[in-house]
């Protein structure tokens, strides 16, 4: 078992620290972002599948009572493989800081979701509020467009029960059909994906563990990649001119072309769409994805490999 504790803490340690930083300064996540979101998300699940592995096997270390509610339906041989009985102290210290690590990640994720659906709560009382007057007779503003009389052209999608699409008048009336047309297959992009989902996610994990630098960057690019994945979406549909310039009319106002570093994204998303880099190849994309995906079984294999070892 201290093998295994110690494969799985190496495993978490490369996934967690040097794999980020490298995958940051990689140039084709910008070429492929729903590919470079399947990779990232394939790092988080890695490194949390090693805190759970860890956690399992060190508790069933630790207390009697897991070990034998754990290991009551496997044969004697796969218990003894594991040498479950002699737990040394360090092992106890990592068990407690995981099970910490653990309520403290459901904490921030029950968090996450709760000041998101408030957040969302307050959003459709202030649209309520600004929502037109309809005839009598007429349902209110609960479809799944909802137009606001605003002169700023505006438009995004408000998750929920129900998903609504918020357009602004001022949108409406600076837009061509087509560059709405592009605008709205963004929006529905985000929500075909559950692009809001993974932002809980990504908020949640920087948020709880502010130091772990895949956490960190998991959601700074996590915000970035979505919105490039939906962008392309976008112009696949619409054409790359179309979609660039219905995001500069859109956030025209807001600077989209400044050099400031919060509309930094705005601009190098306007640029992308001017100079579309070239897609990389099916095979390259087919054997990443690939990749990416055997990678959180590695923590599983370390896991059950003495087990599956002991078994005749």
């Amino acid at each position: 078992m201290t093998y295994c504790l110690l494969l799985l803490s190496v495993v978490a340690v490369t996934a967690a620290v040097p794999v980020p930083r490298v995958l940051t300064r990689a140039k084709w996540p910008e070429r492929e972002p729903v590919v470079a979101l399947w990779v990232w998300q394939c790092l988080v699940a890695t490194v949390l599948l090693c805190c759970l592995t860890a956690l399992v096997l060190g508790a069933a270390a630790v207390f009697g009572t897991v070990r034998a509610q754990l290991f009551a339906p496997a044969p004697p041989a796969v218990t003894a493989a594991y040498d479950l009985s002699a737990a040394s102290p360090w092992t106890t210290v990592l068990t407690v800081l995981l099970a910490s690590g653990a309520a403290w990640t459901t904490a921030m994720l029950g968090r996450e979701l709760v000041e998101a659906r408030r957040r969302r709560t307050r959003a459709r009382e202030h649209l309520r509020d600004r929502a037109p007057d309809l005839p009598a007779g007429l349902p209110e503003g609960r479809g799944p467009l909802l137009v606001l009389e605003e002169e700023y052209p505006d438009a995004w999608w408000m998750p929920g029960s129900p998903p609504q699409l918020i357009v602004t008048t001022g949108a409406l009336q600076r837009l061509t059909d087509h560059q709405l047309d592009a605008v709205l297959t963004h929006e529905r992009g985000h929500a075909r994906a559950r692009h809001d989902w993974l932002l809980h996610l990504s908020t949640a994990l920087a948020t709880g563990f502010p130091r772990v630098p895949l956490f960190a960057h998991f959601c700074e690019q996590t915000h970035r990649l979505v919105e490039l994945s939906a962008d392309d979406t976008a112009s696949r549909r619409c054409g790359h001119l179309t979609t660039a310039l219905a995001l500069i009319e859109l956030n025209q106002h807001r600077g989209v072309l400044s050099c400031a570093s919060s509309h930094r994204l705005l601009g190098e998303r306007v640029d992308r769409l001017l100079e579309p880099p070239p897609r990389l190849d099916r095979r390259y994309r087919a054997l990443t994805t690939g990749a990416a995906a055997l990678v959180p079984l590695v923590p599983l294999l370390i896991t059950f490999a003495p087990g599956l070892t002991a078994l005749p």
